[in-house]
């Protein structure tokens, strides 16, 4: 098995009803909880590797449940935590990571192949939740108003 690709995806799901996050936990680290992430492939743009990796993570197929994947069209470049580097190349330090949101009709109970458990979460859980800076700022910047109208429906 070779290096993994400084590349990947990070695919914030949440439902449009209830303005939950979908959190999943690490296998390789339990304290660990992110939205879904993965490496680009050889060959793959971000966009199919966030199809793939949904699929993969969650047992979601977005294409073949008419869901709409959001591209952000946004990247950012983060450093790798030093528990996973040993997964890179000697000297990599960083990854560059591509966001995407998936906007569900309701929560879902994952089928989880890659990760301990799930939780379906509030925003501000979510982000407190999360070790990695990164997925808190992509929860803040594109569902952060999810809060405020949570609150101005009653809920909380």
């Amino acid at each position: 098995m070779g290096y993994k690709n400084p590349n990947a995806v990070l695919v914030v799901i949440f439902c449009q009803k209830s303005h939950r996050l979908l959190m999943l936990q690490r296998q390789d680290d339990p304290h660990f909880w992110q939205s879904v992430t993965g490496t680009i492939e050889q060959g793959e743009t971000p966009y199919q590797t966030a199809l793939r990796e949904v699929r993969e993570e969650t047992g979601i197929h977005i294409d073949g449940e008419n869901l709409a994947l959001v591209d952000c069209q946004q990247s950012v470049i983060f450093e790798i935590f030093p528990q996973f580097r040993y997964k890179y190349a000697p000297f990599v330090t960083h990854c560059t990571e591509h966001w995407f949101l998936l906007p569900l009709p309701e929560e879902i109970a994952p089928k989880l192949t890659e990760h301990l458990a799930y939780q379906w979460l509030s925003v501000e859980q979510a982000i407190q939740l999360t070790k990695s800076p990164n997925n808190g700022e992509a929860i803040r910047r594109y569902l952060g108003h999810l809060t405020q109208e949570g609150r101005e429906n009653g809920r909380s």
